[in-house]
């Protein structure tokens, strides 16, 4: 019983991680450019009342999850546009387009709220399911939460066994040399900013037509946009370990929920807010593994040093810095 119990549980973490797997791989795909884009919070939210809409409209749910991700699309060009031509900072940018999103998606959505609409279906994996523990915990899920296992290994396998991903994290590294072997710098960070926007609003399209389906306020995905920034910094800008921070981060929230059965006396806020104080303790923690004190502490406790390098991390060395065409 213990055992079923705990797959239940484990299941329900993948498939709530899989719109942040989604935002944050979006994300590292932007900054893994050189490019900032701080809109995602507002994005997810925008995203997440078009796609209901527009999946309510139509009761056509692949057309919602386009509508989102075109969404996401379009806010990051936004990003890109000014950053790149206007030469405007992206943090300032970012920052403006995330509360302009999120009135815009309350206010258009206004009269979409809480009504029900289409939602995606489970569609266990013939076989797979089948598999002990492992089937219930990954095969029995929609197919959003499969392309989402899809979307780690195709990215990981782009960023690092393919001369495509070479070329993208030579730009986020240096710019300038990347120019000087003949790329467009510019169109490539471009491009790459509009595939993490879409990806993001991939990312709310799920919230509303899966995670939390139907639309109204609060929704319940204000503050993933943020976690999603930060899981990308906790992830090292490396597709396997921010998605490995995606589910940890749902891990927690699963936990919250737990505990709150648990001990019904405390607030159940105390339990819902528990995850982000703790991933910005993980912050702390990758922050202060970069010290030099550190590192030499280290040396006295060699059992601590596969963690401590685990969340040793560099950003790109072109992160947020605009290049100008010489």
């Amino acid at each position: 019983m213990m055992d079923f119990s705990l797959s239940i549980l484990m299941a329900s973490v993948v498939s709530g991680a899989a719109p942040l797997v989604f935002a944050t791989l979006g994300e590292t795909f932007t900054e893994r450019v050189g490019i900032i884009n701080l809109s995602l919070d507002g994005t997810i939210l925008l995203s997440a009342m078009v796609s209901f809409a527009v999946a309510y409209e139509t009761q056509n749910l692949m057309c919602g999850f386009l509508a989102g991700g075109i969404v996401g699309a379009l806010v990051a060009t936004i990003v890109a546009f000014t950053s790149l031509f206007w030469g405007l900072s992206q943090v300032a940018v970012g920052f403006v387009l995330t509360l302009m999103c999120k009135d815009l998606a309350y206010f258009l959505g206004n009269s979409y709220t809480r009504i029900q609409g289409p939602q995606l279906s489970h569609l266990p994996l013939p076989f797979l399911e089948k598999i002990p523990v492992i089937g219930n915990i990954l095969f029995q899920h929609n197919i959003m939460v499969y392309l989402s296992y899809a979307c780690i290994i195709a990215t990981w396998f782009y960023f690092y066994r393919t001369n495509w991903g070479l070329k993208l994290r030579s730009i986020g590294e240096n710019p300038r040399a990347a120019y000087t072997r003949g790329f467009s710098v510019r169109k490539i960070q471009f491009g790459y900013t509009i595939l993490g926007g879409f990806l993001v609003g991939i990312a709310g399209a799920l919230y509303s037509l899966s995670v939390k389906p139907g639309w109204g306020r609060p929704q319940g995905a204000e503050g993933i946009g943020w976690i999603a920034l930060a899981i990308v910094i906790f992830g090292g800008w490396d597709p396997l370990k921010v998605a490995f921070g995606a589910y940890f981060f749902g891990f927690l929230q699963i936990m919250g929920v737990v505990f709150q059965s648990w001990w019904p006396s405390i607030p159940a806020q105390v339990f819902q807010v528990a995850p982000f104080p703790l991933m910005i303790f993980i912050l702390v923690l990758i922050h202060l593994s970069r010290r030099k004190a550190v590192n030499e502490w280290l040396e006295a406790h060699p059992l601590l040093r596969p963690l401590v390098r685990f969340l040793q991390v560099n950003p790109p060395a072109s992160l947020g810095k605009t290049y100008h065409k010489e």
